[in-house]
């Protein structure tokens, strides 16, 4: 009886899943497919969705556990290493922007036009350097002339050239293309520089050429300067030039044909300039600097060689002269000066420089004059044709402690790059009237404590950098020069006038102002 029964239950099995078959058969018949077939980008994007919000699920459980961990590593107050995360102290210094170094410094170049400078080196010829000699030979090298050969190892290295004093503007000219705060727009400069090579311009016309001729230049160069737009911003008082001649020789007062150099300082315009020259006059707006000397480094390397030789050398001259006489000169203490070296016998050496053959050669080796400076502990600097004279700073450059005897040949001049405390590395030994001269050169140096000497020539030694112009082709690291010490000077000058203005003053006041006093006696005091 059992088996017919399972027979039918198994049939009736087979029925039911021929059954379910069908209906799958009918429901996968029906079913659309364009749900797997259809657009394929739109498939992609929920996959990149839903690729990315399961990434940033991932990070945010993943950042959830991170600061779990620094609080329970650090403490929830203490800095997220973790994370990287910067603190505010960080975000704050990272969004101060970045410290303009070049701020308050920045300088514009005026491109003039050619005839006031480039044109004056190519028609060099023209130029004398004082005698009858041409100055085209000084000009290579960019203005420091020929390189010396120094035999006798008496210039250490190969840092010296034959350069000339009257190029001392092509030289700081071709310093400045070199300057690290030059800009190309005139509205962003504290300080406009005119590249005018007035001396080279009026050194063809010195002798025996009409007073307008010497001026023409000059009437040329202002009517050009006054047309341009950056005159306006302050009608020029931020404006300067650099020569290589004394101020004198720009400030003719009249128009007599006699009366030496041309006008251009006494132009109304030029009056609103400074100027930059080897000596200042006694107006306001003119600035001395140094005369170049023949040593120009190119790296620091070999100033601190040149000091250390300079320390160490033995000096066996108490004092020494190197220049000529003065005999058309009625006040000159020159000739007095010789005399006592001459009759000091072994304690002074002298070194006459007298024009001619022999004299020019002698004095125009820089070896020579430093080997004189190098051997003497003393160097005497009176005037000579003026205040000044470029032996000041030959004798710097040797370690040799300069005796004035006027404050105009240093102290009244060159107050950017010496000390204001003489004292410190000179010797005054005033003398107001030759007729009344009672120097005792030989006493009065002797009388200097040893202590005081030593000091005095570190002093000098210490301020070799000041008077020397580095190589234009190179630049010194961590000393400044004479042109560093230029820029500096003058770029304070122009930001004192900007503060006048900007407190509402008159800006005209006393800039160039005449100093009757600037080279008097007073408030020197000399060795007594």
């Amino acid at each position: 009886m059992e088996k017919p029964l399972m027979r039918k239950c198994c049939n009736n099995q087979i029925w039911l899943v021929i059954l379910i078959s069908f209906v799958l058969c009918f429901v996968l018949l029906c079913f659309d497919y364009s749900a797997l077939t259809g657009n394929q980008d739109g498939v992609t994007a929920v996959l990149v969705s839903n690729y990315e919000n399961s990434i940033t699920t991932q990070k945010s459980e993943s950042l959830q556990f991170t600061t779990s961990l620094n609080e329970t590593l650090i403490g929830p107050n203490r800095t997220n290493f973790l994370t990287r995360q910067p603190s505010k102290e960080q975000q704050s210094v990272k969004e101060k922007p970045v410290a303009d170094s070049c701020s308050g410094k920045y300088i514009y170049i005026h491109d003039l036009p050619r005839r006031f400078n480039q044109e004056l080196i190519e028609s060099c010829e023209s130029i004398t350097v004082g005698t009858e000699r041409n100055i085209c030979p000084y000009l290579v090298n960019s203005g420091l002339g020929h390189e010396v050969e120094d035999l006798e190892g008496v210039l250490l290295n190969k840092s010296w050239y034959s350069t000339n004093q009257f190029l001392l503007a092509v030289i700081f000219h071709n310093k400045m293309k070199q300057y690290k705060c030059l800009t190309n727009d005139s509205s962003l400069a504290s300080a406009i520089y005119v590249p005018f090579y007035a001396g080279l311009d009026v050194g063809r016309y010195l002798w025996g050429v009409k007073a307008s001729i010497r001026d023409q230049s000059s009437f040329d160069f202002v009517k050009w300067m006054v047309s341009q737009p950056e005159w306006e911003k302050m009608w020029g008082r931020d404006h300067f030039l650099v020569v290589g001649r004394i101020s004198w020789d720009f400030r003719r007062q009249t128009d007599n044909e006699s009366d030496w150099g041309s006008k251009l300082r006494f132009l109304p315009e030029s009056n609103n300039m400074s100027m930059l020259s080897i000596e200042s006059s006694s107006w306001n707006n003119d600035y001395a600097i140094p005369y170049p000397t023949c040593f120009h480094p190119s790296k620091d390397s070999e100033v601190l060689q040149w000091q250390d030789k300079m320390r160490r050398k033995n000096r066996p001259y108490l004092f020494s002269f190197a220049g000529a006489p003065r005999p058309d000169l009625q006040d000159s203490v020159r000739g007095k000066i010789i005399e006592e070296c001459q009759a000091s016998k072994n304690l002074c050496r002298l070194q006459e420089c007298s024009y001619g053959v022999n004299g020019a050669i002698t004095c125009d080796n820089p070896a020579n004059v430093m080997r004189l400076f190098q051997n003497s502990v003393y160097c005497l600097q009176p005037a000579g044709d003026s205040y000044t004279r470029r032996s000041i700073f030959d004798a710097i450059l040797a370690g040799c402690i300069p005796v004035f005897f006027h404050p105009g040949t240093a102290y009244a001049q060159y107050k950017w790059h010496l000390p204001q405390n003489y004292s410190k590395y000179s010797v005054f030994v005033p003398v107001k009237d030759v007729k009344d001269w009672k120097a005792g050169i030989n006493e009065t140096l002797l009388r200097i404590p040893e202590e005081r000497v030593v000091s005095m020539r570190e002093e000098v030694i210490r301020l070799i950098p000041n008077i020397i112009y580095a190589d234009p082709r190179s630049r010194l690291e961590t000393f400044e020069d004479a042109f560093d010490l230029a820029v500096k000077g003058i770029l304070d000058r122009i930001d004192g006038v900007r503060k006048v203005i900007r407190n509402g003053g008159d800006p005209s006041a006393g800039f160039a102002d005449g100093d009757d006093f600037k080279y008097t006696f007073s408030g020197y005091v000399g060795e007594t």
